[in-house]
C-alpha cells in the first residue's frame, strides 16, 4: 500500500483505502436483512438475490461464505445511507458492466437505490494497446508497471524541456516542477483524451508532440497566454482593476468566435456528468487553444515601436485573453494537469464574466463541488468538478 501511495501522491490523486475487511460486519447485517424480508432464494445450496437481471447475485456460497456480491451490496448501501452519497460511480474495466448493472438491479428491487434521489453510474474502459496494436506490454511480455511508466516519462519530458532550452531560463526547482507537469500531464492526458469505452494505442512519442491534441501543446499554450498580459506589465491586480473599466472586445471575427468558444464550457460539462466521458473536455481544451491562436495571429494585443516599446495595449483583448486562460485553468483543474508556469491556478470559487450587449452571448458562473468516485478496490477517490449556477 505504501507504494501505491506514493504512485498516487505523484499523480496528486487523493485515495481512502477500504478493503473488504471494512465492510464484514455490514455484510452480516445486509444479509440478515435479506433474509427476515424474504429476498433470498435456495439454488444448489447456495442463496441467491435476483434483480430484474437474467443473472443473479450469490449472496451466501453453499459454503455459508459470503462473496463480492455480498460486499458490492454491503458497500453500496453503506455508501448510499452511512456516507449520504447521492451519486455512486464505479471505475473498472469494462468486462464488469454485467456485474454493475445487476448489483443496481438488484439495490433497486429490495429499496437500497432509489432512482430519484440516488444516481449511480458504472464507468468502464477499454484496453491500452502498445505500439504493436497489441496489449500494452514490456518487451520481455510482462504488464507495465505504472511506476516504471511515470519514471520513463519524467526522462522523455526533461529531454523535451532540454530540447526548447528551458533549461536555461528555469531555476533547478523550476524545471523539475515543468519536468513532472509535462510528464504526468501527458500520460493523464493520453489517457483521458480518448474515449474511455475504446482502446488506444500508447506511445510516448506522440503524446510529448508540441503539436495537435497533446498536453505538450496544450500546456505551452497556456504559458503563452499567460504571457501576453505579463508583456503588457499587467498584474492580476491590475487586471481585475480594469475588468471593472472595460469590457471584453467581441467586435472582430476572430474575437467573437473565441469568445463564443468559451462560452460552451458550461455545455461541456453538463455534457461530462451525463455520459462521463472526459474526451469531450479534452477536444474542448484543444478546440479552445486553436480557437485563441487564430484570435492572436489576427488581432494585436499590445503593439510596438520599432524600438520595442509598448504604444498601445488593446484592454479588451488583454481582458478576453485572461478569459480565455481562466477557462483553460478550470479544465486544467479538472484533467488533473499542472500548466507549467509559475502563476498559480486559484483553486477557489471563480466567477467568469464575458460581457456583452448582444443577448446571444450569455454570462456564465461556475463554482466548485466535489463528487465521489469508487474504485474496483473499494478505495474512494476526489476530483473536483464544476456546477453551474
Amino acid at each position: 500500500m505504501y507504494l501505491e501511495k506514493k504512485i498516487y501522491d505523484r499523480l496528486d490523486i487523493s485515495l481512502i483505502e477500504r478493503g473488504e475487511s471494512f465492510y464484514q460486519t455490514h455484510m452480516e447485517k445486509i444479509v440478515k436483512e435479506l433474509e427476515e424480508r424474504g429476498y433470498l432464494e435456495e439454488d444448489e445450496g447456495r442463496k441467491i438475490l435476483w434483480g430484474a437481471s437474467t443473472i443473479p447475485m450469490t449472496i451466501i456460497k453453499s459454503d455459508g461464505g459470503f462473496t463480492y456480491d455480498t460486499s458490492d451490496m454491503a458497500a453500496i448501501k453503506q455508501r448510499l445511507y452511512d456516507e449520504k452519497c447521492d451519486w455512486l460511480i464505479y471505475v473498472t474495466d469494462a468486462g464488469q458492466a454485467t456485474h454493475f448493472q445487476t448489483l443496481f438491479d438488484c439495490a433497486k428491487r429490495i429499496g437500497i437505490l432509489d432512482e430519484i434521489i440516488h444516481r449511480v453510474d458504472h464507468v468502464g474502459f477499454g484496453v491500452v494497446l502498445g505500439e504493436d496494436k497489441k496489449k500494452f506490454k514490456t518487451r520481455s511480455g510482462d504488464t507495465v508497471r505504472l511506476s516504471d511508466l511515470l519514471d520513463e516519462g519524467l526522462r522523455r519530458s526533461l529531454d523535451k524541456l532540454k530540447e526548447k532550452e528551458r533549461d536555461k531560463v528555469l531555476t533547478s526547482k523550476e524545471l523539475r516542477l515543468a519536468q513532472e507537469a509535462v510528464a504526468y500531464g501527458c500520460i493523464k492526458y493520453a489517457d483521458l483524451s480518448h474515449n474511455r469505452n475504446h482502446e488506444y494505442v500508447f506511445s510516448f512519442d506522440k503524446m510529448l508532440e508540441d503539436k495537435g491534441n497533446t498536453a505538450v501543446y496544450l500546456l505551452y499554450a497556456y504559458t503563452r497566454i499567460k504571457s501576453i498580459a505579463r508583456n503588457a506589465n499587467f498584474t492580476p491586480e491590475k487586471i481585475k482593476e480594469l475588468s471593472k473599466t472595460h469590457q471584453v472586445s467581441l467586435d472582430h471575427e476572430k474575437e467573437w468566435k473565441l469568445g463564443k468558444t468559451l462560452l460552451r464550457f458550461p455545455d461541456v460539462l453538463l455534457k461530462m456528468t451525463k455520459d462521463l466521458c472526459l474526451h469531450h473536455l479534452c477536444e474542448f481544451v484543444y478546440e479552445t487553444a486553436t480557437t485563441f491562436t487564430e484570435f492572436y495571429d489576427n488581432c494585436y494585443c499590445i503593439e510596438k515601436d520599432s524600438s520595442g516599446d509598448i504604444v498601445k495595449v488593446h484592454f479588451g483583448r488583454i481582458l478576453l485573453t485572461e478569459a480565455t486562460a481562466l477557462v483553460l485553468e478550470w479544465c486544467f483543474y479538472i484533467l488533473g494537469l499542472k500548466p507549467v508556469s509559475k502563476i498559480a491556478i486559484i483553486r477557489k470559487q471563480v466567477t467568469l464574466l464575458i460581457h456583452t450587449s448582444n443577448p446571444s452571448l450569455l454570462s456564465t458562473s461556475q463554482v466548485m463541488c466535489t463528487t465521489s468516485l469508487t474504485g474496483e478496490s473499494g478505495g474512494e477517490f476526489s476530483r473536483p468538478y464544476l456546477r453551474l449556477k
